[in-house]
């Protein structure tokens, strides 16, 4: 009657707080989704949550079945690498890059897992920033590469993480601070502070600033985002970055955090990888292990949508 998937269902459903996002993240149609809880609160003769709340709220036999899946679902994944150890690809390397200075906060925690389940993969980080590192990936120095920016390589396929919200970050003094949302124009008076990286490869830029042919009135450079926030609450300046960046300072009160036009500025998070290395059980796992780290650790991220 009670099956695996049911509690990866009603674990999603937590994480989420949404029965799309969890329908999206099982890569399951909305209605499957609910055709299955419906099905198993039928099997069961009780409700698991009380529908149309926010947050979702779990009734007790919904909270008893978490409590199962959180002692189960970590098991399950244990056996699933000692499976893939035993039937080989234990060993192997993974050299990855990465494009995106604040997705330390979620890439460490997954590296600490990935490296105590695969203890014989060489494993080594590399920032981006000095070098193409896409290029890199396809001539074979690199094994995988974090980014934002996917380019048309042959043989490099890439892999979707997560879908993240661009917000600007202003002064709450800041006229802007008064407003719901931030139009291109507001910024060609403004110093953009920015990480050091190349304009096209900013989402600011790229996708915001440039298409309305606007430049904002200087570009400062700061290596740390704290040093950017700080910038920003003295007034110093303005600067874009991902929602869960943002969150603690604007959650905190240092900063304000605004939309970027009327419907928001969205940008998916990609691995970047060779496609021969799509079957290898280690990175298989890293991606799984990435993901589920990424969503347990981050403010106001989505399942990622492939980009059409």
């Amino acid at each position: 009657m009670l099956e695996i998937r049911h509690l990866k269902t009603l674990h999603a459903l937590r994480e989420t707080d949404s029965l799309v996002e969890a329908a999206e993240r099982l890569h399951l149609t909305q209605s499957a989704l609910s055709h299955q809880l419906k099905d198993l609160e039928e099997k069961l003769g009780q409700s698991l949550f009380v529908r149309k709340t926010k947050p979702v709220r779990f009734t007790s036999v919904g909270l008893r079945l978490l409590r199962l899946a959180d002692e189960v679902l970590p098991l399950l994944r244990g056996a699933e690498r000692d499976l893939s150890r035993l039937a080989g690809g234990t060993a192997g390397r993974l050299h990855m890059a990465i494009e995106c200075h604040s997705c330390f906060q979620w890439l460490m925690p997954t590296i600490d897992q990935f490296r105590d389940a695969w203890p014989e993969v060489e494993l080594d980080l590399a920032s981006g920033f000095a070098f193409a590192p896409l290029p890199a990936l396809a001539r074979g120095d690199l094994d995988l590469v974090v980014t934002s920016d996917p380019q048309e390589l042959a043989g490099i396929t890439y892999v979707p993480l997560f879908t993240y919200e661009a917000l600007l970050a202003v002064a709450n003094q800041h006229a802007l601070a008064n407003k719901s949302y931030v139009q291109p124009e507001d910024l060609s008076n403004e110093v953009l502070i920015s990480y050091p990286v190349e304009r096209e490869r900013l989402d600011v830029f790229k996708h915001f600033l440039d298409p309305a042919g606007v430049d904002p009135l200087e570009v400062r450079t700061a290596e740390l985002t704290v040093m950017m926030m700080q910038l920003v609450a003295s007034g110093r300046g303005v600067c874009c970055l991902p929602n869960w960046a943002l969150a603690e300072y604007s959650e905190r009160g240092y900063i304000s955090a605004r939309r970027l036009g009327p419907q928001g500025l969205y940008a998916t998070l990609y691995a970047a990888l060779r496609e021969d290395m799509l079957d290898a059980p280690f990175m298989r796992d890293f991606l799984l292990t990435a993901k589920d780290t990424s969503f347990a650790t981050l403010a106001g991220v989505s399942s990622a949508r492939p980009s059409k």
